[in-house]
């Protein structure tokens, strides 16, 4: 049986791409926070909403570039398959995973 994982790697997310997406983002969200507090509203349109969208079309540009997960020139770990016999779920390991 496949894992769920295979097609994902096991970064969880850690790479460029998904770093400057999260945190163009969050601050997207502190500013519109902010700005509603404020009462300040072409704050929360721009350093709230603008910046959301700019933080998500920079996430999928620096993935299409190849800083994200999945990407061919994204630095992947060989993995193992590891077969826990009849009835258990097949899982993959790390090759360089401590005690392997």
């Amino acid at each position: 049986m496949a894992s769920a994982h295979d097609n994902h790697g096991d970064n969880h997310g850690q790479t460029p791409a998904a770093w400057t997406a999260v945190t163009l983002v969050m601050l997207a969200f502190v500013f519109g926070t902010l700005a509603v507090v404020l009462g300040n509203w072409p704050m929360f349109w721009i350093g709230g909403v603008a910046l959301a969208v700019v933080g998500m079309i920079a996430g999928k540009v620096m993935s299409m570039m190849g800083m994200g997960a999945g990407s061919r020139t994204s630095p992947e770990r060989p993995m193992n398959p590891v077969d826990n016999g009849p009835g258990g779920a097949d899982v993959v390991e790390r090759q360089d995973a401590p005690g392997a």
